[in-house]
């Protein structure tokens, strides 16, 4: 679970870093205010300082929607972060003069704004600066790092090897390279693992540099990466086509090629995303909340036991956590093993009609809010189905790069209820795929919306 500490590091970086810019934006601004009050005169009323205050946060929060620090992420080079320093604050100086407009009528606040937004690039800049220096100590001592293995005997790996070290703040820990034959000239830090055949240390990511001729071992070691949750990256020996599909990434002045890339990876999608599910699951429990008591009266009468129904999932990163739903079913010992069927004997009549209105699904909007969950994602599956299908679908666990969702783009396509055979979950698996490499607001969108109309026009053969 390395990989998943990493991760949750990194989004801690970057949320402290977009927090220290609202305390650096405010105390700036408090300062700059009083010297400008002393020493310029009154062209800008002293009334209007709570508007001032609130211009400036709310265009420097919609500013951080876009601009927001990339300096969490291993591969921003330092020009690249003072770049994102100065898109960020010329964007907040356009918005907050825009916004101005309308709240504050009177002053020469023009200028002013001008004045301090220069003063703010130049503190942000410096406050980059200190920031980076601080993370990069932060790595040389070994926290928030990324383990690294390298397989190929290509000199290309050498290439890679040398950016992913060159740069501590970067936090990568090359572990060695696996292949046949020692690479002539290899620094003697690069340790030589075994052969193609030695067992695969545990790691965070892959760099495979292999020929065409060995596409075949490609394709292994990127099916092994997705099942272990390991971003796998190819370093191509030269312009080579291995019978995958890949896209380009680069690590320095290098280009390598990952099998998955997820719009899902941009922070503004992220952000586009949780922010959906924040509203929208807020929207559901509000109009739903009402129904809740009887739910639980009618379960009751008709069932004995709990209310709700607790059981741990696989979600994103191969997370466990507790997926909540109305309970449907008597209270039995095979919960966690045994799928419910058509015609499942566990079923109470109450709990059937549940599960073909999907009313027994709502408590999961609070696994949203708590940000287990999203509105739309893969469907989380039981421990016990993560742990058998994973051996016997390829793929099957790139579907938890994601956040599991409520509904999905495999169950509006049909794949919903049991999967009586294997050719219905690898039919599952390839449309969760597909919808985290092809996600959009808009096809989140469309989906809530067949959701919405199945409910009413259900399959009865998939009501289950």
């Amino acid at each position: 679970m390395q990989s998943t500490r990493n991760t949750k590091t990194n989004e801690l970086i970057k949320y402290a870093v977009i927090a220290g810019d609202f305390v650096i934006l405010n105390l700036l601004f408090v300062v700059f205010f009083w010297w400008h009050q002393t020493y310029i005169g009154e062209r800008v009323p002293y009334d209007k300082y709570g508007d001032f205050v609130l211009v400036v946060n709310f265009a420097m929060a919609v500013s951080q929607m876009r601009f927001s620090t990339v300096m969490h992420e291993r591969k921003a080079a330092s020009d690249r972060i003072i770049k994102q320093v100065i898109s960020l604050v010329g964007v907040y100086a356009l918005l907050s003069y825009a916004m101005a407009k309308p709240f504050i009528y009177t002053g020469a606040y023009g200028m002013f704004l001008f004045w301090f937004a220069v003063l703010l690039l130049v503190v942000l800049v410096l406050v980059r600066l200190a920031e980076r220096m601080l993370l990069k100590r932060f790595r040389r001592m070994g926290r928030n790092t990324r383990s690294v293995l390298l397989i190929g005997s290509d000199r290309a790996i050498l290439d890679i090897y040398r950016a992913l070290v060159s740069d501590p703040s970067t936090g990568y820990s090359v572990k060695g390279y696996i292949a046949d034959e020692p690479i002539a000239g290899c620094p003697a830090e690069l340790v030589h693992l075994g052969t193609y055949r030695t067992p695969y240390p545990q790691t965070d990511e892959i760099y495979c540099c292999m020929p065409r001729s060995r596409s075949k071992q490609i394709r292994n070691i990127a099916s092994y990466c997705d099942n272990n949750l390991i971003r796998f990256f190819y370093v191509p020996v030269s312009l080579e086509r291995i019978g995958m599909q890949l896209e380009p990434e680069t690590i320095g002045d290098n280009v390598v090629f990952t099998n998955h890339q997820e719009p899902l990876a941009q922070p503004l999608n992220r952000f586009v995303k949780r922010l959906f599910d924040l509203v929208f699951s807020t929207l559901m429990l509000l109009v739903m909340l009402p129904l809740f008591p009887l739910v639980a009266l009618i379960i009751k009468w008709q069932s004995p036991g709990p209310i709700l129904f607790r059981q741990l999932r696989t979600g994103i990163n191969g997370q466990q956590f507790y997926c909540y739903k109305f309970r449907s079913m008597h209270v039995n010992n095979q919960a966690d093993t045994l799928q419910a069927t058509r015609d499942d004997p566990r079923k109470f009549s109450f709990g059937n009609f549940m599960r073909r209105t999907n009313i027994d699904e709502l408590p999961q909007f609070f696994n949203v809010l708590k940000g287990q969950m999203s509105v739309v994602g893969p469907r989380p599956h039981m421990l016990h189905h993560t742990e058998v299908y994973r051996k016997l679908i390829d793929e099957y666990m790139v579907r938890h790069f994601v956040k599991p969702g409520i509904t999905g783009w495999a169950q509006v396509n049909g794949f919903r209820g049991e999967t009586k055979e294997l050719w219905q979950m690898q039919g599952r698996v390839e449309r969760d795929i597909w919808y985290i490499e092809n996600w959009t607001f808009w096809l989140d969108l469309r989906i809530v919306w067949l959701t919405a109309k199945n409910a009413f026009l259900r399959n009865d053969d998939q009501a289950y």
